[in-house]
């Protein structure tokens, strides 16, 4: 029986550091797609199925907390974990009001966003495809 790996979507505007992390994620048998704005990552959860989406929340364009109320309008199960570089906790706690299952403040500590994943995912539905 084959196991199907978490798909993870990540959305930010830093490419070195989104790279960078769906690098580290996949090392650890994740399938991870990335975008660059909130307005791309609308688009692919529209077009297919995540098991989690992993958005910054400071981005040009469409912001974090306005791509995460996008992606609650779409699918309100899919878990969303909120991304600082700011040290910004007003606007994750807001994020969490909106619907995110959590924030994390940058640089990201890998072990820490694995447990909130597994966290997350553990808490939401699972829906059959």
């Amino acid at each position: 029986m084959k196991i199907k790996k978490i798909k993870i979507l990540l959305i930010d505007d830093e490419e070195e550091f989104i790279s960078t992390l769906a690098e580290r994620l996949e090392l650890r048998d994740y399938l991870c797609k990335t975008a660059g704005d909130g307005v791309s990552g609308i688009q692919m959860i529209v077009n297919e199925p995540f098991d989690i989406a992993i958005v910054d929340l400071m981005m040009p364009g469409l912001n974090g907390l306005n791509t995460l109320r996008q992606i609650k309008e779409i699918n309100p199960d899919l878990p969303v974990i909120l991304l600082t570089g700011h040290g910004s906790t007003k606007d994750g706690m807001e994020g969490m009001r909106i619907g995110a299952f959590d924030f994390l403040i940058k640089p990201l500590d890998i072990y820490a966003l694995i447990d909130k994943i597994k966290l997350a995912l553990d808490k939401t539905p699972q829906v059959k495809s």
